[in-house]
């Protein structure tokens, strides 16, 4: 039963990821968070996100923009140290009801950002200001990156709310995604996060979530990814709310 929720976690979460760009690790704790211990479930979706965010690099090219990036790499490499000390501490209600409200909330601001008023527009955010913020943004990616991958989910918000134009976002997020994943996973070997038992695991979830990223990454190029983006974010609501339930009624 637990390889086969690592795989339908796994394949589902790498079409998602190759279609948006983002949301490796939501999609796939939606499922793992059930019956997955919060260990192994957080470094199976660091290292499948890092792995589609390699994919995509190659399959889904969007340039490369350092003056741009910087802040938000910054920002997440000073954040990841907090993260790492926080995740030993999440027991797995305490994870689950960690994890639901983070899809509860970031989900539908996600799915409705286009309708929030373009930050970019405003006259304070500009230059060094500017930078801040998105380092602040990146900030957060990095604390939530080491709590099982989701670094993508705030600093995603973020451009959104700055209005950038799609493939501009998608430079900006698949890069940082890549920096702050490659930096998380190498943390967890380090520190032995990443135990043996998981070698099997983590090898069965590569080649599940494979072609599913690939098929995705085609997708982005040929139709806009609105649509589906709702129904995904709305489908995470509502797990986010089952989650939250679930653990609530365990306290």
């Amino acid at each position: 039963m637990e390889i086969i929720v690592i795989i339908l976690g796994a394949a589902l979460a790498g079409f998602v990821q190759g279609l948006s760009g983002f949301g490796y690790s939501m999609t796939a704790m939606a499922l793992w968070a059930w019956t997955l211990e919060p260990t192994l479930a957080a470094a199976l979706a660091v290292f499948g996100g890092l792995t589609g965010q390699i994919i995509q690099a190659f399959s889904v090219r969007r340039g490369f923009d350092w003056r741009m990036l910087w802040p938000f790499v910054l920002g997440g490499l000073c954040g990841l140290p907090l993260g790492l000390r926080l995740l030993p501490l999440l027991d797995a209600q305490l994870f689950k009801t960690v994890l639901g409200v983070l899809l509860v909330v970031f989900c539908p601001l996600m799915a409705f950002a286009h309708r929030l008023p373009r930050i970019a527009d405003w006259r304070c955010m500009q230059g060094v200001v500017l930078h801040i913020a998105n380092g602040a943004a990146g900030l957060a990616g990095g604390v939530m990156a080491a709590l099982g991958g989701f670094s993508g989910v705030v600093p995603t918000l973020w451009c959104q709310l700055l209005g950038m134009a799609r493939d501009r976002q998608r430079q900006v997020i698949q890069n940082f995604n890549l920096t702050m994943l490659s930096v998380t996973f190498a943390s967890y070997v380090a520190t032995g996060f990443v135990t043996v038992r998981m070698l099997p695991l983590l090898a069965v979830a590569l080649p599940a979530m494979l072609l599913p990223s690939i098929w995705g990454g085609r997708l982005y190029q040929r139709i806009s990814d609105a649509a589906f983006r709702r129904v995904v974010l709305g489908l995470l609501t509502l797990a986010g709310l089952a989650m939250l339930v679930s653990s609530l009624q365990h306290r």
